[in-house]
């Protein structure tokens, strides 16, 4: 089979272009497979990070796409799927994770002269306007089929194309970013006391991602926690430093505010004890996809996906709200019961086979051809 993958690429950075890269790879290996990205994904003044692209550090590996769609110029729309018709594609895979793609990519999709598959991220953001639904209305009605990976956006799907045809996979475990180090090791690299019980809140910050609320649940954990905050934020950081200024155990709190390289990914999961997700909103989460490759366990509020794909999976445990007192009580419950954290290390080994980046593009593809 012939399959065209339309999404973010290399030189374009962050979970997403990871996802495809591995997505690309283990595709290519049983079918004749071809990139396209875009030449502009976001304008500048839109973008709330510091960079969309790969700097000469991050380390990450390139990936030959066709720089071809922009997302503002409807010129470029038509010469992606024009691009796709004359490679003689069998069938499109896009990914969507927010309405600001649905105009170029639902334009593609109609116009592809192939059947589409959409490997769906959210379907509602997680930060909503009110724009959001139209535009996926349209974006939705153009595509063939659908791949959810959580329960939440499998109903969100069908609460706007209800007659959509669709599967659910969960999210593949992130496995390029190499082995764990000595526990020792880590800490010394990122100057962490390696005798502390150690939380990790990784990975861009987002407000609904809830960092001031684990900031404010730190407040009042004994003095053998440490909280270890690695991702670039989007936007300002200055609020969640202001809340640490405050808290009393400070000097416990260590920030490392950029985007973090592959390379550098293991030192903060090889230290970790937990990774804690204290999300308002979620789908499913990439965090996660680390976290069980490292067989670190994850403390999640109970929200989108996240009881569905980690607490009902024995890989982490769930607080029932995205409070402070809940999340502190459940971080101190997960560090009072042994065999709790044994049963969540070993849930994660049972997950890496279901999980595999094989299962999930072998199930794709056998939707994508049944379609």
């Amino acid at each position: 089979m012939r399959i065209a993958l339309l999404s973010s690429f290399y030189p374009l950075r962050g979970g997403i272009s990871q996802f495809n890269a591995s997505m690309l790879e283990e595709l290519g290996k049983c079918h004749d497979t071809r990139a396209f990205s875009f030449s502009r994904q976001y304008p500048s003044l839109l973008f709330p990070g510091k960079t969309q692209y790969v700097t000469p550090d991050d380390e990450a590996t390139p990936v030959q796409a066709s720089a071809i769609l922009d997302t503002i110029n409807p010129l470029s729309w038509r010469k992606t799927a024009k691009a796709i018709r004359t490679w003689k594609a069998d069938v499109l895979v896009m990914k969507y994770w927010m309405s600001w793609f649905a105009p170029s990519l639902g334009y593609v999709a109609r116009h592809c002269g192939c059947k589409s598959v959409v490997v769906l991220d959210n379907v509602i953001p997680h930060e909503p306007h009110w724009f959001d639904k139209p535009l996926t209305r349209y974006f939705l009605k153009g595509c063939t089929g659908f791949v959810s990976m959580s329960e939440q956006v499998q109903a969100d799907l069908l609460s706007l194309r209800a007659d959509a045809p669709h599967i659910l996979l969960p999210h593949p475990i992130y496995a390029h970013f190499g082995a764990a180090l000595p526990r020792e090791e880590a800490a010394r690299k990122l100057g962490v006391d390696p005798q502390k019980k150690t939380l990790l809140f990784f990975g861009l910050i987002r407000d609904y991602k809830g960092l001031d609320i684990l900031l404010e649940a730190f407040r009042d954990l004994p003095e053998d926690y440490q909280l270890v905050i690695a991702g670039e934020p989007y936007g300002s950081f200055d609020k969640y430093q202001a809340q640490i200024d405050t808290l009393p155990g400070k000097e416990r709190v260590f920030v490392f505010p950029d985007y973090i390289r592959d390379s550098e990914v293991k030192n903060f999961f090889s230290v970790a004890d937990a990774a804690v997700l204290p999300y308002r909103s979620a789908t499913q989460s990439g965090i996660s996809a680390i976290a069980c490759h490292f067989g670190v366990p994850m403390i999640v509020t109970d929200v989108g996906g996240l009881k569905e794909t980690i607490g009902n999976r024995g890989t982490g445990i769930v607080s029932p709200e995205a409070g402070p007192e809940a999340i502190r009580k459940e971080i101190i419950r997960y560090f009072a019961i042994p065999a709790l954290q044994e049963s969540c290390k070993k849930a994660m080994e049972e997950e890496k086979d279901r999980l595999s980046w094989h299962r999930f593009c072998d199930a794709l593809s056998s939707f994508a051809s049944s379609l």
